[in-house]
């Protein structure tokens, strides 16, 4: 069975820094890429970052690019998503992914296997 579980979100101020931790089970990141999307409130789900299977190729909106990173660790089986200099506009629920086509990202609807349940972050000004 697969199984995403993010944990990390919280309240921070903007400017600030917070990292998203997503423990997967059920699958190898050398099989399938694995990433972040967001969505806030009255907005669609977007994508934020994500890592391709095997090698490792990350992909970023261009919304966080040069503020967000990515990484994966397969001995924990855990996905992060380091974020810094926070903005408002950053909030939003964020959703660990899995098993969708990396160059997909940031398409409009991504065709996504797999989801995780979310965690909230909230940017305050």
């Amino acid at each position: 069975e697969v199984q995403l579980v993010e944990s990390g979100g919280a309240l921070v101020q903007a400017g600030g820094s917070l990292r998203l931790s997503c423990a997967t089970s059920g699958f190898s990141y050398d099989d399938y890429a694995v990433g972040w999307f967001r969505q806030a409130p009255g907005k669609e789900r977007e994508g934020v970052a994500c890592i391709s299977s095997g090698h490792g190729d990350t992909y970023y909106a261009d919304s966080v690019k040069g503020r967000f990173t990515i990484s994966r660790d397969k001995a924990k089986n855990t996905v992060y998503l380091q974020m810094n200099r926070l903005k408002p506009e950053d909030t939003a629920v964020y959703y660990c992914a899995a098993n969708f086509n990396p160059r997909e990202l940031t398409d409009r609807r991504p065709i996504v296997d797999w989801w995780g349940q979310g965690t909230q972050v909230t940017v305050s000004s």
